[in-house]
């Protein structure tokens, strides 16, 4: 496997443009109840093209991930495991930032989450409740959808699964 700094530069430079304008950094929950808490949180780095060629350029040189095809022709570099995370995607990035607000932003946000969830804050209530805060700053915007909140991550932790769905207070809005 490849080291960072062994990556040439315009290369690097390249494929952090190409993430800049292209790429998304994720944090998603899902409902496992075989986990202790109920929800297993899920780190990724998607980049989505039409032309699998780069992705699989920025796949060989951060040496992890896979490339995956939607059915209209749309072709994915998936990274979501959280070693690879860890020891590839983030140091990369590191070396080879972005030039974007909204990328150092999300970036930043991103390596938050993935210091919590390695050092096994997420199998906790009060870890995973920051985590979900903190993923609320993630990616803001048009075209944001998640499947689970922070409401039901909240929701989840009182004890009381109805609470989600209970009228709201007049005044508490």
């Amino acid at each position: 496997m490849k080291n960072i700094n062994d990556i040439p530069a315009n290369i690097g430079w390249y494929i952090a443009g190409f993430v800049d304008g292209e790429g998304s950094f994720n944090v998603s929950f899902r409902r496992r109840p075989d986990h202790s808490i109920g929800w297993q949180t899920v780190l990724t780095l998607n980049v989505a093209q039409r032309d699998k060629t780069v992705l699989a350029l920025i796949k060989q040189h951060l040496g992890c991930g896979r490339l995956q095809a939607r059915r209209d022709g749309v072709w994915y570099y998936v990274v979501a495991n959280p070693r690879s995370i860890e020891e590839r995607v983030i140091p990369f990035f590191e070396r080879f930032g972005f030039l974007s607000a909204k990328s150092k932003r999300n970036f930043m946000l991103f390596k938050k989450i993935t210091h919590l969830v390695s050092e096994r804050k997420h199998l906790t209530r009060e870890g995973l409740e920051e985590i979900a805060k903190i993923r609320e700053l993630l990616n803001e915007g048009r075209g944001r959808r998640r499947k689970y909140t922070i409401e039901h991550i909240i929701a989840d932790g009182d004890g009381n699964p109805q609470r989600l769905y209970a009228e709201r207070e007049e005044g508490s809005r």
